[in-house]
């Protein structure tokens, strides 16, 4: 499955109102980059509350009272922007997510993960674009098993050596490990 190697997502300080929302879906940002603005509960109410007193004491309070960032703490693509301004947040919601780099994990049979090392060169292939082959190399193997179908399975971490632009997290994948391969070979017909 591709999946991101680090999964970050940006949740707020403290409960409130989403402003504005600064980047989409496929964006590149950089680490201290603001990602949105957003009032806390007691922000929005004040301004609710000062709307219906004028404008005038609106931009007073919107210059007293300033709305707070939310910042990229890694170099990232964002993957989910789903909030929209105007919606109630509190702690424990995602306002943005953040990916580092994609990667695709396999899973290994037992039987095979002994055949299998750190470097290794492997061909990915998405479900999704069959002709596509993508060379990856592994870089991660887990050490904790799982059992799948009945199955003892070993998790592995592939790392392309390009992510094409159509890779999405989610997709399914199949992974060609290539465990003997030799060079200028002589083939006689």
């Amino acid at each position: 499955t591709v999946l991101p190697k680090n999964r970050l997502e940006i949740k707020p300080p403290v409960g409130g109102r989403v402003e504005s929302i600064l980047v989409k879906e496929g964006q590149k940002v950089k680490t201290g980059e603001i990602l949105a603005w957003m009032s806390s509960t007691e922000r929005a109410a004040l301004l609710d509350a000062a709307r219906g007193q004028g404008e005038d004491k609106l931009k007073y309070w919107q210059e007293a009272y300033k709305p707070i960032a939310l910042l990229a703490s890694i170099d990232a693509e964002v993957i989910v922007a789903t909030t929209q301004p105007g919606q109630t947040v509190t702690t424990a919601d995602a306002v943005v997510v953040l990916s580092d780099k994609l990667i695709a994990r396999a899973q290994v049979d037992e039987t095979d993960i002994g055949k299998i090392k750190i470097g290794q060169k492997a061909i990915i292939i998405l479900d999704a674009y069959p002709d596509t082959k993508i060379k990856g190399v592994v870089e991660h193997i887990y050490y904790e098993s799982k059992t799948v179908n009945n199955v003892t399975i070993y998790e592995v971490d592939l790392i392309p050596e390009k992510v094409p632009p159509f890779f999405r997290s989610g997709m399914n994948t199949t992974a060609d490990f290539i465990v003997e391969s030799k060079e200028n070979i002589l083939l006689i017909p």
